[in-house]
């Protein structure tokens, strides 16, 4: 009498019977729990009910058990996990709060203007001999132009004097630089307030002022 198909099937919540299948009473509980009962509660059966002339194979019956301890381990394994990252969030959301009323680094071209400074910040691939950062208005007008000459690759800082500006458009920047051999690839960078944070499915968002969200990992830097 083989046990393999029943068992297996029963760790499913189904038996098989001739042709078609039946459900079990707790088809949709997979539980290790759940699964150790389907399992006793079919051996026991198949037990009483076995073949004299063709008794349950020991070896297979123990196979049998040791697939039951692997299913079971699994589900334990799963529910420690889950454990885990549920407190690993609940750590990141305290640790988030800190950030708030502090200014974060994420790509993007949007000028914070704050006590009439402007300020962003971009990456450098390379050095450049010449970088020039221009000042426009949503609408793309060029405001201003800044001069911050020859730099190194990396990240760099930048301020602007907006009281030459005088619209109530939000302005925008773009870094331009240049080298005599190669080009240059830059990343600008913009800074926002962080204004709140929230745990959503276990992952830290932030909310910048302006309304805009966005997640904890599309941080570059915490000012």
């Amino acid at each position: 009498m083989a046990i393999s198909t029943d068992v297996l099937n029963s760790l499913n919540g189904t038996s098989s019977t001739g042709t078609g299948t039946t459900s079990g009473t707790n088809k949709n509980d997979s539980s290790a729990q759940a699964v150790q009962d389907r399992f006793l509660k079919l051996l026991v059966a198949q037990l009483n009910n076995q073949d004299p002339m063709n008794p349950l194979d020991n070896a297979q019956m123990t196979s049998q058990i040791a697939q039951l301890n692997t299913v079971t381990g699994i589900e334990n394994l799963n529910s420690t996990v889950n454990n885990v990252l549920s407190q690993m969030a609940s750590m990141q959301a305290l640790q988030g709060a800190a950030m708030v009323g502090h200014d974060v680094l994420t790509e993007g071209s949007a000028l914070q203007v704050t006590d009439k400074v402007g300020r962003g910040g971009f990456d450098l691939a390379t050095n450049a001999d010449s970088v020039k950062v221009q000042v426009r208005t949503a609408g793309g007008t060029l405001v201003d132009t800044i001069d911050m000459g020859g730099l190194a690759a990396g990240r760099h800082a930048f301020e602007w004097d907006a009281t030459k500006y005088s619209g109530s458009e939000a302005l925008t920047f773009t870094v331009m630089p240049t080298a005599s051999k190669t080009a240059v690839t830059a990343t600008a960078l913009q800074r926002s307030r962080v204004e709140g944070v929230s745990n959503d499915n276990n992952v830290l968002t932030l909310q910048l002022a302006g309304g805009k969200t966005l997640p904890y990992s599309s941080v570059k830097a915490i000012l």
